[in-house]
């Protein structure tokens, strides 16, 4: 019992030097990569940029201790910050303290339910959204993100969390574009392209490992920070105009309480609530396929103990909503991490930087984290998948679209909402419509196909229907309506055969409807059959009246049915010739 809680007891009896090494190698790595992370995203969200740090270390330390990943790393990211900025900005003006302070209750709210998630073993609520949704948040919050970042790169401000305030914003305060700022923008957003684009192929070329050279061209960020800010402090630039981080407070993380000021919660419930699921499904996502990678296994429900804890860590360390973050995960596993000591020693190593070594970053300009985040950013605009969804399922994409456009110009809680309503609602109009068939006898073979599909046998006398839903209160009646519609059809009917082999659930409404076509059949001296009953199924049947009342037989198999009902050789002449589908 104690291990399912305390994941870190399965791994650390088992720990040795050989995995010490490989965990402080990447703790290492991570450490010099995500720091301009970090300080990025704290930004972001309209926080200070010392946030990102303290949000980088005690959260760490607990995931580490109660997280089920080897390798997920925690820390502040790009769609999370910019949820909780959007969230902020509404209860709070920022750079306030009750802007902080607003930012440590989000924090503790969004802990306190995934902590509350995990315990009540309610990971599963995360599979409601869909996949197509989840693309289409993250797709437009990108171009969001980026957007906003647009104001740093020109020197310029700009405010708001939709693209229509944002761009009007843009627009007003283009006559104050700051030409030094820009060209220190674009400069750096070019070199993190090409070096993206083109580092991991160059350095191959030159003789290094693909696993190092993909390193080292990831370190991009680090040498644009490092390159930057010597640039910045060489020649004055603060002086001229161009924006810097400033002055970074030394020392580790002040304990923090958040407020307990009721108003605040109330106002920041739904928010935590939305960032705790988006933060959930990323991390949950990254984690699965690298365990998977690794051939290990993954709880998802201490998962959200191990996130709500993280957040928690956050609330009373001065920081602000963390989650497991693609861009330093994947940093992470390249980087040989073997366990998650590699998470706390990368937090050791960020706990020295801001204990010892914020004064180095002072001069570091704002418009080189702008171009950071819009490199990170943009990969997450997924072209491919917005075309195929466009071509697979025109309703999946009427909710990815839905969710694009109202993120855009209303604001990620607006659109993910409404990508999450929809979906459900897609799904019920989806479900309450079943797919259903009547099936013929592929000659000579036990097997059954549409007959509008197939060229098959069928007898006159009997109607095989094959469901190919579970049955529940939302598509109850209209199988009632499809039986009677086919009974009324074929007059000559004496049989029908409901094919249950898709049906994994029969609720209580679906089971009043089942015993009202079995009473309308009667009243038309039609017999009722089932066949092919899953055995969970059957057992909820027979705690109830149903197959009592029943005026026919359950066959095991749709053949068994067909034998058992097919007419006597007297009567073949009636049976009906194989047909073409049509």
């Amino acid at each position: 019992m104690l291990k399912r809680y305390l994941p870190v007891l399965t791994w650390l009896p088992h720990y040795n030097v050989r995995l010490l090494g490989a965990d402080l190698l990447a703790g290492l790595i991570v450490t010099i990569m995500v720091i301009p992370q970090s300080l990025a995203y704290a930004l972001l969200a309209g926080l200070p940029a010392v946030v990102g740090l303290y949000a980088s270390l005690l959260p760490a330390v607990l995931y580490a201790l109660l997280g089920t990943s080897r390798t997920l790393a925690i820390g502040p990211v790009a769609i999370i910050a910019l949820m909780t900025g959007a969230a902020l900005s509404n209860v709070a003006t920022p750079g306030s303290d009750a802007y902080l302070q607003a930012a440590l209750v989000l924090s503790l709210l969004s802990g306190a339910m995934l902590v509350a998630m995990g315990l009540l073993r309610l990971g599963f609520f995360a599979n409601f959204l869909s996949h197509p949704v989840i693309a289409g948040f993250l797709s437009s919050s990108a171009v969001l993100i980026a957007i906003s970042q647009t104001a740093h790169l020109a020197g310029i401000s700009a405010s708001g969390y939709n693209a229509l305030d944002l761009l009007t914003s843009l627009a007003s305060q283009l006559h104050r574009l700051h030409w030094p700022t820009l060209a220190m923008g674009l400069g750096t957003l070019l070199f993190l392209v090409v070096s993206r684009r083109y580092a991991t192929r160059l350095l191959t070329r030159l003789g290094l490992a693909a696993s190092t050279a993909g390193l080292v061209a990831r370190s991009g960020p680090v040498l644009a920070v490092v390159a930057t800010t010597l640039l910045s402090w060489q020649l004055g630039l603060a002086e001229r105009g161009v924006a810097v981080v400033g002055a970074i407070p030394a020392g580790l993380p002040p304990l923090t309480l958040p407020s307990m000021d009721l108003t605040l919660w109330s106002a920041l419930l739904i928010p935590a609530l939305l960032i705790s699921v988006v933060g959930f499904v990323e991390s949950i996502s990254m984690a699965q396929m690298l365990a998977a990678k690794r051939r290990q296994r993954i709880s998802p429900n201490q998962e959200l103990v191990g996130l709500g804890g993280a957040n928690l860590a956050a609330a009373f360390t001065a920081g602000m909503p963390v989650t497991g973050g693609l861009s330093r995960t994947v940093i992470n596993d390249e980087a040989g991490a073997q366990t998650p000591l590699a998470g706390l020693f990368a937090a050791l190593g960020i706990g020295l930087v801001t204990l010892l070594f914020t004064p180095l970053l002072h001069h570091l300009p704002i418009a080189t984290l702008a171009a950071t985040i819009t490199v990170a950013i943009l990969t997450l605009v997924d072209i491919p998948l917005i075309r195929q969804t466009w071509r697979y399922s025109r309703s999946d994409f009427s909710a990815m679209a839905v969710t694009i456009l109202l993120t855009l110009v209303e604001g990620v809680e607006a659109g993910i909402i409404s990508g999450v309503l929809l979906s459900i609602g897609l799904f019920l109009y989806r479900t309450s419509r079943p797919h259903s068939a009547v099936v013929g006898r592929i000659p000579d073979t036990e097997h059954f196909r549409s007959t509008q599909r197939h060229e098959v046998e069928t007898l006159s006398s009997v109607a095989f229907l094959r469901i190919d839903e579970s049955l529940y209160f939302a598509n109850a009646r209209y199988l009632e309506d499809t039986v009677l519609r086919m009974v009324a059809r074929q007059p000559g009917l004496d049989h029908v055969v409901l094919i249950c082999s898709a049906v994994n659930l029969i609720d209580a409404s679906a089971l009043e409807s089942l015993d009202a076509i079995n009473e309308r059949l009667r009243e038309a001296e039609v017999t009722l059959h089932l066949a092919e009953v899953k055995g969970p199924v059957m057992d909820r049947l027979k705690r109830s009246d149903f197959l009592d009342d029943l005026t026919g037989r359950v066959f095991l198999s749709t053949y068994a049915a067909w034998q058992a009902l097919k007419p006597s050789p007297a009567d073949d002449a009636d049976s009906e010739e194989p047909g073409l589908a049509q």
